[in-house]
């Protein structure tokens, strides 16, 4: 028997184009479970001259791409809708890229001090009809002066790994943060206002799992 169309919105999966717990945590956080992660192996160095919204906007696409090119042979997921996300710090131009060694995170905290900087998300959707839909999202994030101490310690800490601009604003970082103007999930990595209205809009069921909390607790 053929289901009707309701029946078909509840049933599509969505696969989340990322490894991260946080990004993981912050869906969950409002309702949305993803059915699978599924993260994408790209390049993320910035291209020559590549401005910091546009490089957070092309490797959502193309870590979003590249997991729905490996759900065609999925069976279960093939027709999911993938979501996919990119966090990107700048000051001014300059992109302050994810630290991997001890005096790349020095570099970037000591960067940051006592100055403003930008957390640009791009968001990538695609489709179960392989539409490609994109938002970009900026938050503006103004960091106190560092003493010695504060980056000796934080450097110690090893948050900053993996982490764009080198710091978790969720952890320690959140010491530092002196203003911020915009979308506090979009530093976390995850802008839930946008990511919501850009599954709604795709016809995703994303208040779904609110009215089963609603009728659980009916019962």
């Amino acid at each position: 028997m053929a289901k009707n169309g309701g029946e078909q919105m509840l049933l599509r999966k969505l696969v989340l184009a990322s490894a991260s717990p946080r990004r993981l945590a912050l869906l969950q956080q409002v309702g949305i479970e993803p059915d699978a992660l599924r993260p994408a192996s790209i390049d993320e160095m910035p291209g020559k001259g590549e401005m910091p919204r546009t490089l957070s906007l092309r490797l959502a696409r193309e870590k979003a791409k590249a997991v729905s090119k490996q759900l065609k042979n999925h069976p279960q997921l093939s027709e999911s809708y993938v979501l996919a996300a990119d966090t990107v710090v700048a000051v001014g131009r300059r992109v302050v890229t994810k630290p991997e060694f001890l005096d790349e995170a020095a570099a970037a905290l000591q960067l940051l001090s006592g100055r403003s900087h930008r957390v640009y998300t791009g968001l990538c959707l695609i489709t179960p009809r392989e539409m490609i839909r994109q938002r970009a999202v900026e938050t503006r994030v103004r960091f106190k002066r560092l003493n010695r101490e504060e980056m000796d310690s934080y450097l110690a800490s090893r948050e900053w790994r993996g982490k764009a601009g080198g710091y978790a604003i969720q952890g320690l970082a959140a010491a530092f943060v002196q203003k911020l103007v915009g979308s506090y999930t979009n530093v976390v990595g995850m802008p839930l206002t946008e990511v919501i209205n850009l599954l709604r809009g795709e016809g995703y069921p994303v208040y779904f799992n609110w009215l089963q909390r609603a009728e659980m607790e009916l019962e």
